[in-house]
């Protein structure tokens, strides 16, 4: 097993109002995957860019990440 992680960013900017499981929906919908199907990190931006949440998937669990 690799240790290597794969790293996508959504493109659109998002609302940082919106919680994990509202941003996992919008990941899914839009792309037709989950971060446990991608199994690596999906970063989120807000508007401003300036915040940003991070769903990374290791294979075990599913860590939540935002920026202040």
């Amino acid at each position: 097993m690799t240790r290597a992680v794969t790293i996508y960013v959504f493109r659109a900017p998002v609302d940082m109002r919106k919680s994990f499981g509202t941003l996992a929906a919008a990941l899914a919908t839009l792309h037709g995957a989950s971060p446990k199907a991608l199994r690596g990190a999906v970063f989120f931006v807000g508007r401003d860019r300036r915040r940003a949440k991070v769903l990374f998937f290791d294979g075990t669990g599913v860590c939540l990440l935002a920026s202040a």
